[in-house]
């Protein structure tokens, strides 16, 4: 099994800790027990990002001085966060309600600083996030998509590729250079955010098929807390695609 997501390596439900065993009955890893763990952290993500939006914008309608305590203390906490619930997985039941409490944090900071300069284009990436979710969710269970090692393989290798782009990018930006043309609005910027929202979409896909393995081979009743917050990673790295899909597009009007 593999995943573009980091949180859902293939030893995810085979490293499960020294002398563990497979879970049965009521000790075992659910599809819809996943899928409850998942809308509870969806919606302590909207809870917290709800407060940091009303915080990050003044009354003047211009971003708040203390903005960037949201949305750099959301992104780096998150960050801690989700480093601790990958390596220490059977703390996920603690750990992937935090990670979406401050996750949300950055979320709604950011989003807040979005929509001051392109007025709405939050309910468009939130739209279209969701619907991307469900959509490729039905052609998945309808076997429309199906997770072959082939597809597989492409979609890890695409996503590896994007993140050494981000990482050599935000390289350049500490010596005081921006890489050309990706982060622009013209052509090439534009299809290169198209190509990193369909590999994120893609990596949905992994997800799902690396959830339904989790609960064929039994896994532990902890671990739908881990499926669900790897499936919530993903969604905030295309959430925050679209919103920079759309942030390039309205700036070409």
């Amino acid at each position: 099994m593999r995943s573009g997501n980091p949180a859902l390596k293939e030893s995810t439900f085979l490293d499960l800790g020294s002398g563990s065993v497979v879970a049965r009955g009521d000790g075992a890893m659910t599809l819809n027990g996943t899928v409850n763990k998942t809308g509870i952290l969806l919606l302590l993500t909207v809870l917290t990002a709800a407060f940091s939006w009303s915080q990050a914008i003044g009354a003047d309608g211009q971003p708040a001085a203390n903005v960037g305590l949201y949305v750099w203390g959301g992104a780096i906490g998150g960050f801690v966060v989700a480093l601790v619930t990958i390596f220490k997985k059977e703390w996920a039941p603690v750990t992937a309600p935090l990670y979406a409490l401050v996750e949300g944090l950055f979320l709604g900071a950011i989003s807040a600083m979005f929509n001051n300069v392109y007025d709405g284009i939050v309910m468009q990436a939130v739209l279209l996030t969701f619907g991307t979710l469900f959509a490729l969710l039905f052609a998945y269970r309808s076997g429309l998509i199906r997770a072959t090692e082939n597809f597989k393989l492409g979609v890890v290798a695409a996503t590896g590729g994007i993140m050494l782009v981000y990482l050599a990018s935000m390289a350049m930006r500490l010596f005081g250079y921006n890489m050309p043309y990706i982060h622009d609005s013209g052509l090439i910027g534009i299809g290169f955010s198209l190509f990193v929202v369909v590999v994120a979409a893609l990596n949905l896909v992994l997800d799902f098929d690396f959830i339904e393995s989790g609960v064929e081979q039994g896994a532990p009743k902890h671990m739908e807390w881990y499926g669900a917050f790897g499936l919530l990673v993903t969604l905030v790295w295309l959430y925050l695609e679209f919103l920079r899909l759309l942030a390039k597009l309205q700036s070409r009007d």
